[in-house]
């Protein structure tokens, strides 16, 4: 019934999302038990998390494009159904070939539920509380990454690591039954033609981009030198007609808010990686002491994500994103001053700034992006801001790794990686308010009966 507040969606894409964006990062801790119980060398190993981020990167896009035409529901079922299935196929893995194969599978639905997901949630609301149910939904992104490396120790732990995959398919099963029992049945179209070439190009371009990011950080910056090939491939896709909705969305002011999800996540991302370096490395904290510090960065996104919603409701979208980066910039400029006699409580209260204001930023922000496009951009338009979100978190890393080396992994280093996160964040800013009206969000129509 139109203006119906359907909560249960939104519910479900949370979830969803959680557990899609966690498996970016989960497998991270297991990587050891993995290379001794398949007897594979560590640069092997590498494969299980390259192996879902490449079809993720490719796929998004496309599928963003395809759900323009194409119902959400069945597009939604599809993807968590096959999700789970991979995911279940992962966890019985008997060898490494295996498992790659099963997390390329995964990483193909993950891009689905990427580019589905905004397209549900924006249509699942009435216009009064669309801010809170983006800010519930977006906030669990952020929060999935960053909780990936301590959740998946506890799991390999105390479950072994078949476990890290089992997890996702009680969520699946509750979330296909949100979605049969709340949104209206609709026709799943096939792909155009253009679908296949378009993944292939943008796959190309993933894989040169990834394999340069991932193995500078373990092998060397010369691997530095295979990003730039990249660059050709985008530039042939751009010319191509599948790109014409990309091309349409950047003219639209949802560009720059969608360069602002880029730059957020590769500052936290960057941050997440080199908090447990410092805190082990230069404050000698033990590996559960270092994960008590950084908690504090979680916590305050999941506490700052509904204040954001309440905030872009009332006061507006673009002013609480802004809001948001200012909070997170200051935490992440405040690490610059890194000390080696800092108390580890000196960095928990920034990392809580940096948590606070990255939940205050992500749900308006996502609000923003969507009430900025037409109805028939829309698929566009969530898949792009879910592969900008996702390209910064593989940035993130990768950047911090290429600092701290050039300096001889000194503390100095470690600042100068910092900076690099507080420059990213502050740089988001004018371009989230560029252009853009200082107006609520508005939902196109509502889903449900």
């Amino acid at each position: 019934m139109p203006g119906r507040n359907h909560w249960w969606p939104v519910v479900g894409c949370g979830l969803v999302i959680f557990m899609a964006t966690l498996d970016t990062s989960i497998v991270a801790v297991a990587l050891p038990e993995l290379e001794r119980d398949f007897g594979v060398a560590t640069a092997a190993t590498e494969w299980v998390v390259l192996g879902y981020l490449l079809p993720l990167i490719a796929l998004t896009l496309p599928a963003g494009r395809w759900l323009d035409r194409t119902g959400p529901r069945a597009a939604l079922l599809l993807a968590v159904a096959g999700f789970a299935l991979a995911s279940v196929a992962a966890g019985l893995a008997p060898g490494l070939a295996w498992l790659v194969g099963a997390r390329l599978v995964q990483g193909a639905f993950a891009g689905l539920l990427f580019a589905v997901i905004p397209m549900v949630v924006v249509r699942s609301v009435p216009p009064d509380v669309a801010g809170r149910a983006s800010a519930l939904v977006m906030t669990l992104g952020p929060l999935g990454a960053v909780s990936g490396p301590p959740l998946g120790g506890v799991i390999t732990e105390f479950w072994g690591w078949p476990w890290i995959f089992y997890i996702n398919v009680p969520v699946a099963v509750l979330v296909v039954a949100i979605a049969l029992r709340t949104l209206p049945p609709d026709a799943l179209r096939p792909p155009d033609r253009a679908f296949a070439g378009e993944t292939l190009l943008l796959g190309a371009a993933a894989t040169a981009l990834l394999l340069s990011l991932s193995f500078t950080a373990t092998h060397g910056l010369g691997w530095l030198a295979l990003a730039p090939a990249a660059v050709p491939v985008l530039a042939a896709w751009w010319r191509t007609s599948a790109s014409g909705p990309v091309r349409a969305l950047v003219r639209t002011p949802a560009s720059g808010p969608v360069a602002a999800v880029l730059l957020n996540a590769l500052a936290i991302s960057l941050v997440e990686f080199l908090a447990p370096f410092y805190l082990q490395e230069t404050l000698g904290l033990s590996p559960l002491g270092a994960a008590a510090a950084i908690l504090a960065m979680p916590v305050a996104m999941v506490l700052g994500g509904p204040v954001g919603g309440l905030l872009g409701d009332r006061w507006g979208t673009v002013r609480t994103s802004v809001l948001g980066l200012a909070v997170a910039g200051l935490g992440g400029s405040l690490l610059v001053f890194a000390g080696d006699g800092w108390h580890p409580a000196e960095l928990s209260w920034r990392l809580a700034l940096i948590g606070l204001g990255t939940g205050l930023f992500a749900g308006p922000c996502f609000a923003t992006i969507m009430s900025g496009v037409p109805p028939e951009l829309q698929g566009s338009a969530g898949a792009a801001q879910s592969l900008a979100r996702q390209l910064g978190f593989s940035l993130g890393p990768a950047l911090a790794t290429a600092a701290w080396a050039l300096s001889g992994y000194t503390l100095g280093g470690l600042r100068g990686a910092f900076a690099i996160g507080a420059v990213a964040t502050l740089a988001a800013l004018p371009l989230l308010a560029r252009d853009f009206p200082h107006r609520k969000v508005r939902a196109t129509f509502p889903i449900g009966k």
